[in-house]
C-alpha cells in the first residue's frame, strides 16, 4: 500500500529544504542506519552494506538469545535469577521480532521517508515552514529522549551491572565469571579470550536491541509529527479560504479543491504509517506490559536486598521502557486530536461569506474529520493516553499476581 505523492520533478520550492530535512531526521538516520533500516543513497557496495549489517546483527543476536535460553532451561536453578533472566530474554526476543517487522516493512518505510522529504521540498511560504518545524521539533525531541534513555540504561546495564555481578562459586568449587546475558556451554566459556569475545558480542547485541527500541519509537514520532504539521498547514489554508491572500488569483472553489486534495493525501499517509508500523506497535505493547511488570518486581526485590547498583540499573530500564510506551501513546493521541480538529477549523472560518456551492463542499471535510486518523496496536486497540494508563494499571495487576505466585 502506497500513498500517492506529488510529481518529484517539480522544481524545489523550499530553499531551506536540505537544512530542514536534516534537522528533523538526523537522529533517526543515525540510529536506523546503524542497523540497516534507513534507506541509503550510496551505490554499488553501499546498496549491499545494509543487508550485510542486518545479517550480521541477526546472527549475533540469535546466537546470544539461544545461549541464554539454553542456560535458563538447562543450567540455572535459582528462581529469582531465572525470573530476572526471563525479563531480559523476553525483551531481547521481542526486540528481534520488531527488527524483523522493520526489515519486512523496509520498502514501505522508505516510501514514507520519501513522502516526508517531498513535503519539505514543496513548502511554498514561510508560515507553512514554521508550522511544520513546530511539530518537527517535537518529533526530534521525542526521538532524542528515547535514544538517551535507552542508551543510558543499556550502557549502565552492560558495564556497571556486569561489574556488580562479579563472580560466583559453583557446586564444583570453580569460580564462574558472570555475563550480562547468561551463556550455556559449561566452564570452557570462562577461559580467555572466549569470555572476552562472548562479552563483546553481548555488548553489540545490547546496542542492537536498544537501537531497535529507540529507532522504532523515533520513526513513529517522525511520521506522526510530520502528519500533524501537515494538518496545521491545512487548517492555515482553511483560515485563508475566504480572504484568498495565499493565492489571490484563484477563486474559493479552486482553493477548496487544493485543501481537500491535501487533506486526503495526509489521511492516506497516516493510514500507510499505521499499516507499516502496526506490528511494531503490537510488539511494543506486549513487551512493555510484560517487561515493565518484571522490572517493577526487580526493583522491589533489590530494594529489599539493598542492592543499590542493581536497583539503579533496573530503575533506568523501567524509565526507558515506560517512556517508549508513553511516547507511542502520546503521538497516537496527538494524531487523533489534530486530525479531529480539522472539522472544528472548518466550522470556525467565515464560511458564510463563501458561495453556497463551496459551503456544501466544506461538509466533505467535516465528514472526513469525524473519523480521525489513528495508530493501532495490531488493529486491536488504538494508541492513546488512555491506553498508556491501562498499560500501567495492567502491569500493577500482574505485579501483584507475580508477588503472590513467587511467595
Amino acid at each position: 500500500m502506497h500513498v500517492s505523492v506529488r510529481d518529484p520533478i517539480n522544481e524545489l520550492r523550499n530553499p531551506n529544504y536540505e537544512k530542514d530535512i536534516a534537522y528533523v531526521t538526523k537522529h533517526n538516520k543515525w540510529v536506523l542506519a546503524s542497523i540497516g533500516i534507513w534507506p541509503t543513497v550510496l551505490k554499488n557496495i553501499g546498496k549491499i552494506l545494509p543487508k550485510i549489517v542486518i545479517g550480521f546483527n541477526n546472527l549475533l543476536c540469535f546466537f546470544t538469545l539461544t545461549q541464554s535460553a539454553l542456560h535458563i532451561i538447562l543450567e540455572q536453578k535459582d528462581t529469582l535469577l531465572r525470573l530476572k533472566f526471563l525479563g531480559l530474554i523476553f525483551f531481547s526476543f521481542m526486540s528481534m521480532m520488531k527488527y524483523w517487522a522493520l526489515m519486512i516493512r523496509k520498502p514501505e518505510i522508505e516510501h514514507c521517508i520519501e513522502q516526508v522529504q517531498l513535503d519539505w521540498k514543496q513548502v511554498e511560504i514561510e508560515n507553512d515552514r514554521e508550522l511544520m518545524l513546530k511539530y518537527g521539533i517535537i518529533g526530534r525531541n521525542l526521538t532524542i529522549y528515547s535514544i538517551l534513555f535507552m542508551y543510558l540504561s543499556g550502557i549502565i546495564y552492560v558495564s556497571i551491572m556486569q561489574y556488580a555481578m562479579g563472580s560466583q562459586i559453583n557446586e564444583h568449587n570453580q569460580t564462574i565469571k558472570m555475563l550480562i546475558y547468561p551463556a550455556y556451554g559449561g566452564y570452557n566459556i570462562q577461559k580467555s579470550p572466549t569470555y572476552e569475545i562472548i562479552y563483546g558480542v553481548q555488548c553489540i547485541c545490547e546496542y542492537v536491541f536498544d537501537t531497535i527500541a529507540s529507532g522504532a519509537c523515533g520513526l513513529a514520532a517522525l511520521f506522526v509529527t510530520h502528519a500533524c504539521g501537515q494538518i496545521d498547514v491545512i487548517m492555515s489554508r482553511l483560515d485563508d479560504i475566504v480572504a484568498g491572500q495565499y493565492k489571490k488569483n484563484s477563486n474559493a472553489n479552486i482553493r477548496l479543491m487544493e485543501i481537500i486534495k491535501h487533506h486526503t493525501r495526509i489521511l492516506k499517509f497516516s493510514a500507510v504509517v499505521e499499516t507499516v508500523l502496526q506490528e511494531v506497535f503490537f510488539l511494543e505493547f506486549v513487551s512493555s506490559t510484560f517487561v515493565i511488570c518484571l522490572l517493577e518486581y526487580y526493583c522491589i526485590t533489590d530494594w529489599e536486598q539493598k542492592n543499590i547498583i542493581s536497583l539503579t540499573s533496573y530503575i533506568l530500564l523501567l524509565i526507558s521502557m515506560t517512556f517508549n510506551m508513553f511516547l507511542l501513546c502520546y503521538i497516537g493521541d496527538l494524531l487523533i486530536e489534530k486530525s479531529g480538529n480539522v472539522g472544528v477549523a472548518v466550522f470556525m472560518i467565515d464560511w458564510y461569506h463563501l458561495p453556497t456551492k463551496t459551503i456544501q463542499n466544506l461538509i466533505l471535510i467535516m465528514a472526513m474529520s469525524n473519523t480521525p486518523a489513528k495508530l493501532s496496536v495490531g488493529r486491536i486497540l488504538d494508541l492513546s493516553l488512555s491506553t498508556f494508563g491501562n498499560v500501567l494499571k495492567t502491569t500493577f495487576v500482574y505485579l501483584n499476581f507475580l508477588q503472590t505466585a513467587v511467595m
